[in-house]
């Protein structure tokens, strides 16, 4: 698992991460929800190494850590695929990197935009499709990096309610088909309680967390499902609660 004790982190002398504790079971959907500006994607930033952490521990597996930068794939809200590469040379971009048989990786690669519904699209360039096809891609070359962490930063969010929904079913993929573990943060409450195995609340800045849920409801789940329901209200409380004390 995933284990960060007490971590700080601030910028200038002005605090944005305060003590953050959380667990991210190994092969869990764990979702961290909170308002603008609280430092959820800090957090990310310190997990992968992109800023040092100022105090506390992270460890993975049992195993202190500097960051997971080894160990994570990041995928931000923005898909960033390089205009001039087609769908399938930008999922290939990992490969290349780290320098993998190519030939190999093009033959997954090509497996893995057909598993996410762009078959027949792999020759497309970015601007030639839809913004959820391009996130899909963007999913294939997170996956691509073949790392047991996946780094979620609100990669749906800029994306219309139906869209969301449908590639909520392929995010539902990564921890059971692909053995991945997620932890992503989110606005979204509804878009929290239908993928997580986990929901944390995050503080206003400088962030904390302050309440943790753990759901058991299969999933694909029902939004009126009365648990979800419950929750919901209680996850509402909170952040209302918090945005009123800020």
């Amino acid at each position: 698992m995933i284990a960060l004790t007490n971590l700080a982190k601030s910028f200038q002398g002005l605090p944005v991460l305060a003590g953050v504790d959380l667990e991210v079971p190994k092969g869990s959907f764990t979702v961290l929800i909170g308002p603008s500006g609280c430092g959820k994607s800090t957090l990310l930033d310190v997990i992968t190494g992109v800023c040092p952490r100022d105090a506390g521990e992270l460890s993975w597996e049992g195993r202190p850590r500097q960051d997971l930068r080894d160990a994570a794939a990041y995928m931000q809200q923005n898909d960033l695929l390089l205009p001039w590469r087609s769908l399938l040379d930008n999922a290939l971009l990992p490969a290349e990197v780290a320098g993998r048989d190519l030939p190999a990786a093009r033959r997954k690669a090509g497996e893995l935009l057909v598993r996410m519904g762009l078959a027949g699209f792999e020759g497309h360039r970015p601007h030639m499709v839809s913004g959820g096809m391009r996130q899909r891609c963007a999913l294939v070359r997170t996956l691509m990096f073949e790392r047991p962490i996946i780094l979620l930063d609100e990669p749906f969010a800029s994306l219309d309610a139906i869209t969301r929904r449908r590639l909520h079913r392929l995010l539902l993929l990564l921890p059971t088909d692909f053995g991945r573990t997620i932890l992503m943060i989110t606005h979204d409450i509804e878009e929290a309680l239908m993928l997580a195995d986990q929901l944390l609340v995050a503080s206003p800045s400088p962030m904390r967390v302050r309440g943790r849920w753990r759901l058991a409801q299969p999933k694909p789940r029902r939004p009126e499902d009365p648990e979800l329901l419950r929750i919901r209200g209680e996850v509402l409380a909170l952040l209302e609660d918090a945005e009123g004390g800020a």
